[in-house]
């Protein structure tokens, strides 16, 4: 590109010009109510965004990304793009900038066909992996009995996997998902809690909660778990039992001790499948003691049939932001 202008000495890049279509319903499905889509795009590429009926011209360092950003949308708003629509398609696009810019072998967007995992959710039919990382964990759960994921938060961990536990509940492939996180580690602190043994451990596996809700409605969630079909099982009480025919989540693993995290792996039992999620950066645990997560990626690195998915800020798909906090705090820690 040439061209540009100087301001203090110092190049700018000269602007680029973007002209769409003359397709005024789609224009306004890009831009959104009061061209709210266009401040989100400006916002996620630091770029100033001005726009002339067709023609919107494109200004900073990230000019040329953020117009290919504009194209890549414009050819996606048959239908009102929603921010959350709008904010996917932005880490769809970081992922396949990042690849193209990597020469990976693997391509960012999946062909048509085998490479795309197709789960079967009664509320989020279009729900799919939004960056090769996501789509390579939404395989590796499918295809292995234990599955860890981890990774910064905003990643999908947890979410994809609750989204595969539901897709193998609705397919029969499991009996019942089983939910279970290591917030509270000994009887004593939930007593400290008012209720009985759910109430004093949902606030602990609301995030696992949400997702059901979101995937399958509330008024489902309610009666599944009325049934037993869906279980909650403090990690402190899971000692002593064998799940057959469960799907089991194990969040937040990185607070577990290495002895907690051998006990909850060998439940496992015939026609199940675990899926253990955690942030590595974010342990809780008393200082000197060793994350059960940490432990559990090294020992069990090279055993045939477990499957590691190591996310990173790439696959943040939470608002923008999240992902600049991920990168700043894991730069001044290092």
């Amino acid at each position: 590109m040439t061209g540009g202008s100087t301001r203090g000495g110092q190049r700018r890049p000269a602007p680029v010009v973007v002209t769409l279509d003359e397709d005024n319903n789609r224009l306004s499905n890009l831009c959104g109510p009061l061209d709210e889509n266009l401040r989100q795009l400006a916002a996620a590429y630091g770029v100033e965004l001005s726009r002339r009926g067709h023609r919107i011209t494109v200004e900073g360092e990230r000019a040329d990304g953020a117009a290919a950003a504009l194209l890549y949308l414009y050819e996606r708003a048959e239908q009102p793009l929603t921010i959350d629509q709008l904010q996917l398609s932005l880490v769809e696009l970081g992922a396949m900038t990042a690849a193209h810019d990597a020469d990976e072998e693997t391509p960012a967007l999946p062909p048509s066909g085998e490479s795309e995992v197709t789960l079967r959710l009664p509320r989020r039919q279009d729900l799919r992996g939004r960056t090769p990382r996501q789509r390579d964990y939404l395989r590796n759960i499918l295809a292995h009995d234990i599955s860890f994921g981890m990774g910064p938060a905003g990643t999908g961990k947890t979410y994809l996997a609750v989204a595969c536990a539901v897709d193998a509940l609705e397919r029969e492939s499991v009996r019942r998902i089983v939910l279970t996180r290591p917030a509270v580690e000994a009887g004593e602190r939930l007593g400290f809690l008012p209720g009985d043994l759910t109430q004093k451990v949902d606030p602990y596996l609301r995030p696992l909660y949400d997702a059901l809700y979101d995937l399958i409605g509330f008024e489902r969630v309610t009666k599944l778990f009325e049934k037993q079909t869906i279980e909650i099982a403090p990690l402190a009480y899971m000692r002593g039992r064998t799940l057959n025919h469960a799907f089991v989540i194990l969040d937040e693993a990185q607070n577990t001790t290495p002895e907690q995290m051998k006990m909850f792996l060998t439940r496992i039992g015939f026609g199940s499948k675990a899926v253990i999620t955690g942030d590595p950066s974010q342990v809780d645990l008393p200082k000197g003691q060793r994350s059960g997560l940490l432990d559990a990626s090294q020992v069990l690195a090279s055993v045939h049939g477990i499957s590691f998915t190591q996310f990173t800020s790439g696959d943040v798909v939470r608002h923008p932001l999240v992902a600049r906090i991920v990168d700043a705090y894991e730069k001044h820690n290092k």
